[in-house]
């Protein structure tokens, strides 16, 4: 049994995510529009679809939500190295001794959002001395904020951050500001309503302070060879980097990691440096592939590498690992087929660069041209299984489409009857055999309209057929004739 149930609406619509509370359905989050309705976090959303019957709600998810703070976070690096979350909405940044770098305040609010606005995303911001204050004014305070000291009293008592019971209470009593709770004794507020309440307003307003809890950098791994002799000879090169190799496969192996993304640095002794990258669709830590695939790399170079009069150092620099679990090897010493093909796979990636080999990995949608993805098949770390037909049944789908589908002639009952002939590439085909229509529907955001496929939202019917030669095609009607008075015919694929 759902939590609840997506329910389909306009683009207009106000939208609220929804998480099961002691029992209830309430709302965790709302949009814009939701807000200006009177929507709020907290409402029971059978009160909220009484106020709006048109509302869309979405179960929340929370584990997704965290997982894109964290990329949000780690996206912030660029502004300092101390970023710490501030779940389930926030982030904190410590930007000390960085704001030079943006010309203030204003010039790293000014990038920050441009950076947001690239992402989809709207944000709210404050600055202040601490952390806490600063997390305070951007979720309670009217933004902006001109005088900081001013703006933390006038905050409502809710940004403490306490239980209800402790919040209720305050409020009761009066207290209904932090200005109004910093005006009392502070062993009075402490002795009612817990020392919680007094260290949570003293961080506030910058009277005490808790260092920044950062999210952990994960270091790249660096192994560095350097010589007393500058090395030419292509031998001595390959000794040197299998050495490092060895070294990088101990220091993964003691973290039970793999790496997926190499850079060789080869420092000449007159100043000059050649850089190398390699991806691996896997996480590794096997020394001879890995210097093979830098071999690929190296052949696959426009400029041979010319050493001069030789190298001083090689630097090897792990950027990218992932866990990597041990693997029980095969009994006949065999490589298993799925690791040949992952090989393969990253031989021909380094030779031909990453997006020269694709992978199709399905897609959550029921429009056939968006069904699948074609994506670097170095970035498909595990391959999905595409669903199987039953047996004995046809294929729903063809294994050839068209992109973009092909116009045809088609002479057709109407109002939504089977095609009896259609025309394509200047030669006539006669139906024999049909079966259909399989009718899917646009996306319930998209618009009605267009006159292609992609352009527009109306419904398909597809049906499966056979001409009289026995070739098999999957056409499709662009729409229904109370959505379109002249739907358009057009080929989207061929059946084998």
């Amino acid at each position: 049994m759902q939590d609840a149930e997506v329910c389909a609406g306009s683009p207009d619509a106000p939208l609220v995510l929804i998480a099961r509370v002691r029992g209830a359905l309430r709302i965790a989050a709302v949009d814009a529009h939701a807000r200006s309705l009177g929507l709020t976090p907290g409402l029971a959303l059978a009160d909220a679809r009484a106020r709006q019957p048109d509302v869309v709600a979405v179960p929340m998810d929370e584990a997704a939500d965290r997982h894109w703070l964290e990329r949000l976070a780690k996206g912030c690096w660029r502004y300092s190295p101390l970023v710490a979350l501030a779940p389930p909405d926030a982030i904190s940044i410590d930007v000390s001794g960085a704001l030079h770098l943006f010309n203030g305040e204003a010039g790293l609010a000014e990038d920050l959002s441009a950076v947001m606005a690239g992402e989809g995303m709207s944000l709210r911001y404050a600055f202040a001395g601490t952390d806490e204050g600063a997390l305070a004014l951007a979720r309670y305070a009217p933004l902006p904020v001109d005088d900081e000291a001013t703006a933390l009293r006038a905050l409502p008592i809710s940004a403490l951050n306490l239980d209800p019971q402790a919040t209720l209470g305050l409020e009761r009593a009066g207290l209904k500001t932090l200005g109004a709770v910093a005006t009392r004794p502070a062993a009075a507020i402490a002795a009612r309503f817990g020392k919680k309440a007094i260290d949570a307003l003293s961080r506030i307003l910058g009277e005490a302070n808790r260092p920044i809890l950062a999210l952990p950098h994960a270091a790249p791994l660096r192994f560095e060879r350097r010589f007393a002799e500058p090395i030419a000879h292509q031998a001595m090169i390959a000794n040197a980097l299998l050495d490092l190799m060895h070294d990088a496969a101990r220091a993964l192996e003691e973290r039970g990691l793999g790496g997926r993304r190499f850079g060789l640095t080869m420092a000449r002794s007159d100043g000059a440096k050649h850089r190398l990258v390699i991806e691996t669709g896997t996480p590794t830590r096997d020394p001879a592939m890995i210097l093979r695939l830098f071999d690929e790399r190296i052949g696959a170079l426009a400029d041979p590498l010319d050493p001069g009069f030789g190298y001083d150092s090689l630097t090897l620099k792990i950027s990218n690992a992932e866990a990597l679990a041990p693997q029980q090897p095969d009994l006949s010493g065999e490589t298993k087929p799925e690791g040949a093909l992952a090989e393969l796979i990253d031989r021909l990636t380094t030779r031909l660069g990453r997006s020269a080999v694709q992978r199709l990995i399905p897609n959550d949608s029921h429009i056939p041209e968006q069904a699948q993805l074609a994506l670097p098949a170095v970035e498909c770390r595990t391959p999905q299984r595409w669903p199987a037909p039953p047996p004995g049944e046809p294929p729903a789908r063809p294994l050839f489409l068209f992109d973009p589908p092909q116009p045809v002639e088609v002479i057709a009952e109407v109002p939504d009857g089977p095609p009896h002939r259609f025309r394509w590439r200047r030669t006539m085909h006669e139906v024999r055999l049909f079966e259909g229509p399989e009718r899917i529907a646009a996306e319930w955001w998209q618009r009605k309209g267009g006159e292609h496929p992609g352009k527009g939202g109306l419904t398909r019917d597809y049906y499966r057929i056979e001409d009289a030669r026995g070739r098999r095609y999957w056409l499709f009607r662009h729409g229904l004739y109370d959505e379109k008075p002249d739907p358009r015919w057009f080929l989207h694929g061929l059946f084998a």
